[in-house]
């Protein structure tokens, strides 16, 4: 080995020290004979995975773009299209299945039954999960219309912030950077301390003193500062909608809102976002130790014990879940009110309570049809990759293929619709203060879009024809 002039390391001079580590590498995987069996099936099918990755994001960036410019009746074709959708990719997984069986008959290789095998896995998860899709539906089906008015108005947003389409980018190139410092110290906290011979003759880095705390305090940085740069995210998107929402004339909004968002995030409201961000960390924390705990005692553990834990990882998870969503309408409340986070977070509990209905009829559909989007778009890319992987069936697996497709078309739709989600969520609680403190009276005029006023008077109108009638519906859209 060598020094390298930087950090005081060395590295090997031989190139041959990487060739045996790379035989090594090599001895292990063909000697584990499911192991090459699937990684031969990636790596036969590599063209096929990097086309349907591709085709996922082309995919998300369509419903993007169709969200933009069909809001009205994007939750009716997204229905429509996950109903169809399920019952063709159920169809279709069975007639493969069906047709598999046949030819597998005849060719009895273990390449075949694993695939007749993931077939069948695969049909009968298809087949519950669209029994359960349609179950929710038929339940949700008469809400569907009051989320309606907010797609029409987060439509016109991305229309008038291009650029917010493009952040899940940003956010994910920075949290790469991140990742990146975050490993490259972790090795370097694995050689700290003093280094000392050990009885086989290789050396041990004993840390003494505060060092040997630094791992601790290094994981908490990993999950502090990786959601204070989400939060950043949100922080960022809420002061752009907010500016929108609250600009009367739209074409007197800034050039660029969202660069005008950032400014005011670095400028003011560094501290909200740390301590939001700094909250979720403290949930998560306890939630990590106990699935640690719940992992290293599996098997050893009562049956009392292992359920407290897994009740108490439930409430955390619970917890974590509600101070999220609580965190999100605190900053746009610090967008709109320029408050501490303490007091935006009070703010925004008040008028969530105040409006608790509206949360769950409209919010709630609104996360259920864009949680559709993405089912349209993972059952989409996984229908053609079973459709491509099927001529490939003789000689690769594909277990292994889809699970990696289907993971990537999930984090791709997500990471866009997640946009969406969050300008719907801010473009509530804009509405919700927009009402409490506004009446419409002159001087007290709604800064509202105008399908909002009329989503509005036709809540009270069926509100007043409900409470002629009795009906338990005019409750639900009893105006604000």
């Amino acid at each position: 080995s060598a020094p390298i002039p930087f950090f005081h390391r060395c590295a090997p001079v031989n190139i041959s020290c990487y060739a045996k580590f790379a035989e090594a590498l090599i001895t292990f995987v063909s000697d584990s004979s499911v192991l090459h069996r699937l990684i031969s099936g990636v790596m036969t099918s590599k063209e096929i995975i990097l086309g349907l990755c591709l085709l996922s994001l082309v995919l998300s960036m369509i419903l993007m773009v169709i969200i933009r410019y069909i809001s009205r009746v994007l939750v009716w074709i997204l229905t429509i299209l996950v109903i169809l959708g399920s019952l063709g990719g159920t169809g279709v997984l069975w007639w493969l299945y069906a047709k598999q069986r046949v030819s597998a008959s005849a060719v009895e290789t273990q390449i075949a039954k694993d695939n007749l095998q993931a077939l069948l896995v695969y049909a009968i998860s298809a087949t519950v999960f669209t029994v359960i899709l349609f179950l929710i539906m038929l339940i949700m089906r008469r809400r569907v219309a009051l989320t309606i008015a907010l797609f029409h108005v987060a439509g016109k947003v991305f229309i008038h912030l291009p650029l917010l389409v493009f952040q899940p980018f940003w956010t994910f190139f920075v949290l790469i950077l991140f990742w990146t410092y975050w490993i490259a110290v972790l090795l370097f906290l694995g050689t700290t301390g003093t280094p000392v011979p050990n009885e086989e003759g290789f050396v041990e880095f004993r840390m003494v003193g505060p060092l040997k705390y630094m791992w601790w305090y290094h994981a908490v940085g990993l999950i502090w500062i990786s959601e204070f740069i989400l939060a950043c995210q949100q922080m960022t998107v809420a002061g752009a909608v907010v500016t929108y929402y609250f600009t009367r004339e739209k074409r007197n909004l800034p050039f660029t809102p969202i660069l005008a968002s950032v400014n005011r995030l670095v400028c003011y409201h560094l501290g909200t976002v740390a301590k939001g961000s700094f909250i979720i960390t403290l949930v998560k924390i306890p939630r990590m130790i106990l699935m640690y705990i719940h992992t290293q005692l599996k098997g050893k553990e009562n049956a009392c014990a292992r359920y407290m834990l897994k009740a108490c990882m439930c409430c955390l998870w619970c917890l974590e879940k509600c101070l999220t969503y609580l965190n999100q309408n605190a900053y746009t409340a610090t967008a709109i009110n320029s408050t501490n986070f303490c007091t935006s977070a009070k703010d925004a509990f008040v008028i969530l309570v105040e409006n608790a209905l509206r949360v769950a009829a409209i919010n709630t559909v609104g996360d259920f049809m864009l949680f559709l989007g993405k089912v349209l778009i993972v059952c989409s890319t996984g229908l053609a990759g079973i459709m491509l992987l099927n001529y490939q069936r003789d000689y690769t697996i594909w277990v292994l293929p889809l699970i990696i497709v289907c993971l990537f078309a999930f984090l791709v739709a997500h990471c866009f619709l997640s946009i969406y989600e969050m300008v719907v969520d801010v473009l509530f609680l804009c509405f919700a203060i927009d009402t409490k403190y506004n009446d419409g009276s002159p001087g007290r005029e709604f800064y509202m879009d105008k399908v909002l006023m009329e989503f509005v008077e036709n809540s009270r109108k069926s509100m007043k024809e409900a409470g002629r009638g009795g009906g338990a519906e005019g409750r639900e859209l009893k105006p604000m």
